[in-house]
Order: C-alpha cells, then sequence, then structure tokens
C-alpha cells in the first residue's frame, strides 16, 4: 500500500474544515426557521465528531443514543455519555430493544434484516424529535460509506444535513484528533452495530486504507483502474471490489426511478 498516498489524504486543513462545516450548519437552522439540530450519537467515531462540531451550537442541539440493549455493547453506550460529558449537549437515551421486539414477534427472522431495521427505527426516532422540536436531523455518513453504500437506505442514510459526508474516513480520524475526541472511540474498530459481533471492515472483506486509496484515486485523481493499481500498490482483486461495491450501491445515492427511466426529483 502507498503510505504516501494515505498520509495526501490524511494532510488537510482541519481548522478550515471545522470552520465550514460549523457555518453551514448555523446557516442552515437559520435559513429553514428551525430551532436546531438534532443527531443520532452511537459512540463511533463519525458521531463523536458530529457531536464536537455541534459544541459551539450546544444550545441548540440535541444527541439521541439509542442502543438495542440485546445487541448493542455497554461501551458504545459509555463512549457516547462521555462525548455528552465532553460537549454538554443535552441528550436522551432511549432503548430501541421494545420496539425492534414488537415489529420481530410479527416478521420472519432474518438478522441482516432486522439489523437495517435497527437502523431505521433509529431514523424514525431522530425525525419524531426533528417533528416535535422543530429541528433539523444531521447525518453521520462520511464519503468513504457513502460511495461504497455502506449504510442503510432510509435508515442511516437519511438525513436533513450531511456536515462530513465530503470526508474520507481517514479523515474523519484525523478531524477527530484535531476537535479533541477520546483516542479510545478513535482506535477503535469501526462499526454499526447492527447485529452481535458486528464489526464494519470485516463484513467489508477491506479496510479502510484500502478504501480510502482507491476512491481518493477515483474520485479526486480521476485515475482508470489501472492507473489505480500502479499508483495504490494494491491488489487488483481488492480494488475491483471496492469499484463493484461503488456501482452496485448507486441506487442507494440516486432518488427513486419514475416509469421511462425517469427520477424523482421531489
Amino acid at each position: 500500500m502507498n503510505k504516501d498516498l494515505i498520509n495526501d489524504i490524511k494532510n488537510q486543513d482541519y481548522s478550515t474544515i471545522t470552520e465550514t462545516i460549523e457555518k453551514l450548519l448555523s446557516e442552515q437552522v437559520k435559513k429553514n426557521n428551525t430551532d436546531g439540530l438534532v443527531l443520532g450519537l452511537s459512540g463511533g467515531l463519525d458521531s463523536a465528531v458530529l457531536a464536537c462540531v455541534c459544541k459551539r451550537l450546544k444550545d441548540k442541539t440535541l444527541a439521541l443514543i439509542m442502543p438495542d440493549t440485546a445487541v448493542t455493547p455497554k461501551s458504545e453506550t459509555k463512549d457516547a455519555l462521555k462525548m455528552i460529558s465532553l460537549t454538554g449537549i443535552r441528550h436522551k437515551i432511549i432503548d430501541i430493544d421494545p420496539i425492534i421486539r414488537q415489529y420481530t414477534n410479527c416478521l420472519e427472522p432474518d438478522e441482516r434484516s432486522t439489523g437495517n431495521l435497527r437502523a431505521r427505527v433509529r431514523t424514525n426516532i431522530l425525525y419524531y424529535y426533528a417533528n416535535t422540536e422543530n429541528r433539523l436531523v444531521l447525518g453521520s455518513s462520511d464519503k468513504s460509506e457513502y460511495e461504497i453504500g455502506y449504510f442503510t437506505k432510509y435508515g442511516d442514510g437519511a438525513s436533513d444535513l450531511s456536515p462530513i459526508i465530503s470526508l474520507y474516513k481517514l479523515q474523519v480520524r484525523e478531524l477527530a484528533k484535531y476537535l479533541g475526541v477520546p483516542e479510545g472511540i478513535i482506535a477503535k474498530k469501526s462499526s454499526p452495530h447492527l447485529w452481535h459481533g458486528h464489526q464494519a471492515e470485516e463484513e467489508l472483506g477491506v479496510s479502510y486504507e484500502e478504501i480510502d486509496s482507491v476512491l481518493y484515486c477515483l474520485f479526486e485523481k480521476h485515475q482508470t483502474l489501472d492507473e489505480i493499481e500502479r499508483t495504490t500498490k494494491i491488489g487488483r482483486t481488492v480494488i475491483e471490489k471496492i469499484h463493484q461495491l461503488h456501482i452496485n450501491s448507486e441506487h442507494k445515492r440516486l432518488p427513486a426511478c419514475k416509469p421511462n427511466g425517469e427520477r424523482h426529483e421531489d
């Protein structure tokens, strides 16, 4: 793997990036005549970064911690509460296990579908509080996961604002360091915890260093797969897998289709 390329990806002006995100949030709250923001705080890296950038707007921010206590490790909720202590954001803890049980009592069992159901239930709750408190929902998708479709359609992929969607996972980690996110949160393995033992890189079969290297060359350098192979020094099989993940997940990033190939824009 090309370490110089990885350093290029990481080497960004995180002060300016932070200011840009904070400005976006402030402007959108005002522009949309809302009373603030609501975010799902999982204890993971991406949502921890969101909590930090919302610190300046903490009086206008509500964080919802929504574990499913049947599958969510207790350490995740502890990390989420650690971010609350660091930022001073108002929060609520809502155990979604009873909601999931009600659904699964009526449905045939399927682990992956139930995992995606958890993501969609959390989004429903976020929008419930967005409605009741006149808030905008923040999405926590980063560019790496967005471009390979590693999110639940109409689940964690649904939001009003996506503050870190232009940042690769490696850049989000660096931003987290800049913002003072605890090292334990930065260093731990990424996971949406949609089922027992769920680990992102294990499920994907590739590392975020590989994902970011390939996507960076594809989108920022506009390279062909042959050029990406030479630049990244990553095996062709891995490159093609990441590229195929992007292609196969296109439907997640587009509006719904109309007849004759048209797409709904509203």
